[in-house]
């Protein structure tokens, strides 16, 4: 029988655009690998890629008796299927599935820190609060931990999160040998994107990718540009990404309804052949005031953008400021307007940063290699190496 390990995360999107090339990797390998998380409208894809799915339903935000229920739900799942590894992620999901998984007796209970939840821009409250949850379930309920920041990785060992020394920075990657290898890119494509879009070849373009909610410095982004395409007219946004059921409200509408009127702003949706757009971008922008290690940012540098992103944990390591990118204070929208407009200015400047963001992300950020990590642990775990 070949030894199960189950996937856990919020959302489904998370299944497929974080972990598919390690799920295909693991079934390749004779693993039997089940994925749990909420039920989406990418629950299906789990399925086409022939994955058991269980659907529970895990809320993002701290609700006790969601909390609960949660727990319950996947320590059921957990006893029926009896895996040798749960391999956890994303804040709340990796709390509650750890829980879960200990409860249920589960040998092995493996978390990846994609980013810890704690973070300078908290209420020294807030941050103690968040710290000390990582700390103890960690000590308590976790065998390994994989970190995507080195800051992260840096932070779990001087603080002994962990009981052992089972710590293994993993970084993060993209397939550049896929989706994202920038010689597959069609021109002939993106010329007509460009003409659906209404881009000229001349205009400079700004993108995002993303969740359409104020922790991912979206409406600092829209503030900023709105405010430099009434002086520069030959500047245009490509917005990616939705606002999620869960995190939808009138504020949040309100605000990107008021953006929508300006037609230099393109708001494309939740997109599956990202590569496309960043391929006719000029510079990405990730105002985020938290991030693990951002995948959108390697994506990007992999088609070629010079960045613009917060200074916060993660993407400070993806970003050399003054050589691939620049970057920006938190929920600053004057010094963000201030950056593109300095990039909006100097050509030069946008060709050589793109230039070294695309070797950077071809020296340091394939997949493969993440996911070769971890295989390792897991065949190591099972006696199998």
């Amino acid at each position: 029988m070949k030894p199960k390990i189950i996937q856990v995360t919020a959302i489904g999107m998370s299944q497929i655009k974080l972990l598919s090339r390690l799920n295909h990797e693991l079934r390749n390998n004779d693993y039997d690998v089940i994925c749990v998380c909420s039920e989406d409208e990418y629950s299906e894809q789990i399925f086409k890629e022939g994955f058991k799915f269980y659907p529970v339903q895990i809320d993002r935000a701290i609700n006790p008796l969601a909390n609960l229920k949660s727990i319950l739900a996947m320590y059921k799942v957990f006893k029926k299927e009896k895996p040798v590894i749960v391999h956890v992620h994303t804040p709340v999901a990796a709390v509650l599935g750890r829980v879960a998984a200990k409860l249920a007796g589960v040998p092995h209970i493996v978390y990846t820190a994609h980013g810890f939840y704690f973070h300078e821009g908290m209420t020294k409250r807030a941050y103690k609060i968040f710290f000390n949850i990582e700390k103890y379930i960690g000590r308590y309920f976790t065998d390994y931990i994989f970190t995507q920041s080195r800051e992260d990785y840096q932070l779990a060992r001087s603080s002994k999160f962990l009981r052992n020394n089972n710590y293994l920075y993993i970084s993060n990657g993209i397939e550049l040998d896929g989706q994202y290898d920038y010689k597959k890119i069609n021109q002939t494509y993106i010329a007509q994107l460009r003409k659906e879009l209404q881009i000229d070849n001349t205009d400079i373009v700004f993108s995002f990718l993303g969740r359409l909610v104020e922790e991912k410095g979206i409406f600092e982004l829209l503030e900023a540009f709105d405010q430099l395409s009434e002086k520069y007219p030959h500047i245009k946004l490509i917005c990616m990404g939705g606002l999620p059921s869960s995190e939808r409200d009138k504020k949040s509408a309100q605000q990107l309804e008021y953006y929508k009127s300006n037609k230099a702003i393109k708001f494309i949706g939740q997109v599956y052949d990202a590569q496309n757009y960043y391929a006719l971008s000029d510079i990405f922008i990730l105002p985020s005031y938290r991030e693990g290690m951002p995948r959108s940012i390697i994506e990007a540098m992999s088609m070629r953008n010079a960045i613009i992103a917060t200074d916060i944990r993660g993407s400070r390591e993806e970003v050399d400021d003054g050589i691939n990118g620049l970057l920006v204070k938190v929920k600053n929208v004057e010094d963000l307007k201030n950056k593109m407009e300095i990039l909006i200015n100097d050509s030069t400047l946008v060709s050589k940063m793109k230039q070294a963001a695309f070797l950077k992300a071809y020296n340091e950020y394939h997949e493969k290699d993440v996911v070769q990590k971890q295989l390792n642990v897991f065949n190591n775990l099972l006696g199998r190496l």
